[in-house]
């Protein structure tokens, strides 16, 4: 990775006269990013000698499962001025326009940028959205594709504007969902394609070259925001909607979860048993398996829960976890 260089603030320039490389080394970026997403594409801004003005990022929640890179401790050791100020108010407004940004990026920021931070952008702002837009706009792409049981989804580079994820697109890369994937393994996949689309477009972006497709947002969709809430586990869905709530959820997000005997139970792992028939009255455990799996009976087939814990508790092999006189005596979970 190049050493960073400090970053000067200067009068614009024409990008049109420059070759890509003096573009790159001249085009100061302001970046909006966060997450591990958001790391790798800082590195790949980096990497081709961008100068960064200023990273604006988030403080960790200490409530969160953190196994992401910080992009704060990436910035400080290329001395690049952090920021995690969430209200960018007027005064902010006129702090980034005098630093003359050729472009702003967004990666995996969290807050939606006002139209008055979007224009202090020279060259435009551009973001980095990890579905294949128009599908799948808005909040927490990667746990709703599971959710929703698609077999593919993607990453976007692309224009920002007022409203979320519905600029022209940039760039696009695709990425197959297999059944053994979660929200972290999905998201490992799609991280370095995004770095990908970054060390690939960006250099046509400060020179004004880069492709701009419009969206057809008539045929994509919007989701929104998800909460712990909306792991709740229903026994009357099919046997593939629980297994991909439960994948889409586990480790490290706040995980699937129902009520056994009266508690809370969180479970962490599931496979489907049978995809179809009636086998038992739907949340029925129906067998506990050597393998330390315990079968369940769905609305529409079986459900396997591999690992599983009580709140409070400590998680285990879901026939150790689900053991005991009381969890024998209603067999059932609700």
């Amino acid at each position: 990775m190049k050493a960073a260089r400090r970053v000067e603030r200067r009068s614009p320039v024409n990008v049109l006269t420059l070759t890509p490389q003096t573009a790159v080394e001249t085009a100061h970026c302001v970046v909006f990013g966060y997450h591990d997403l958001g790391y790798a594409c800082i590195e790949a801004l980096l990497q081709q000698g961008a100068p960064i003005a200023a990273l604006f990022t988030h403080r960790d929640d200490p409530g969160e499962e953190i196994w992401w890179r910080s992009c704060a401790q990436l910035a400080a050791q290329f001395s690049v001025p952090v920021f995690t100020d969430e209200e960018l108010g007027a005064d902010w407004v006129a702090k980034l326009k005098s630093w003359h940004p050729a472009v702003i990026y967004s990666f995996n920021y969290r807050r939606l940028l006002p139209r008055q931070i979007l224009e202090c952008a020279r060259i435009g702002a551009f973001n980095v959205h990890p579905s294949k837009l128009p599908a799948y706009r808005g909040r927490a792409p990667i746990n709703w594709v599971l959710v929703n049981g698609e077999r593919e989804t993607g990453v976007t580079l692309h224009h920002m504007v007022a409203r979320a994820d519905a600029g022209d697109i940039v760039g696009q890369e695709t990425v197959a969902i297999d059944d053994h994937d979660t929200a972290l393994s999905l998201s490992r996949k799609i991280t370095p394609l995004a770095a990908g689309l970054i060390a690939r477009f960006h250099p046509l972006i400060v020179c004004a070259r880069a492709p701009r497709y419009p969206q057809d947002l008539r045929s994509g969709s919007y989701f929104g925001r998800r909460t712990p809430a909306d792991g709740r586990v229903d026994w009357n869905w099919p046997a593939r909607r629980i297994f991909n709530l439960v994948r889409a959820v586990t480790h490290p997000y706040p995980g699937a979860f129902c009520m056994a005997a009266g508690r809370k139970l969180f479970i962490w792992a599931a496979s489907i048993g049978a995809e179809h028939g009636c086998i038992g009255d739907s949340g029925q455990i129906l067998a506990r398996r050597v393998d330390g799996g315990v079968e369940v009976a769905v609305g529409d087939g079986s459900v396997v829960i591999h690992r599983a814990q009580f709140e409070g508790g400590v998680e285990a092999p879901a026939a150790e976890t689900l053991a005991g006189p009381l969890i024998e005596a209603t067999a059932k979970l609700v």
